[in-house]
């Protein structure tokens, strides 16, 4: 879903944790991911909160943030 914007390497990938949350915020429709990266051994190399905004007014400008937790150094 977001292997993409995450740079996430074609052999891993996302899991999501957590059911997803909704809120609207200030003009602003909220979706909050929470996923897991795995490599090919289905070893958990990083943990995601994804949050892509999208603003309920013209001209629906979209923003993606996430914040990354590494658990492989």
């Amino acid at each position: 879903m977001y292997e993409k914007e995450l740079n996430i390497p074609e052999n891993h990938k996302l899991i999501e944790t957590k059911k997803s949350e909704w809120k609207q915020k200030k003009g602003q429709d909220i979706d909050t991911y929470w996923f897991d990266e795995v490599d090919l051994t289905e070893k958990v190399i990083a943990k995601y909160i994804v949050k892509d905004i999208t603003s309920m007014y013209p001209p629906f400008k979209r923003n993606i943030t996430y914040e990354k937790i590494s658990l492989v150094f």
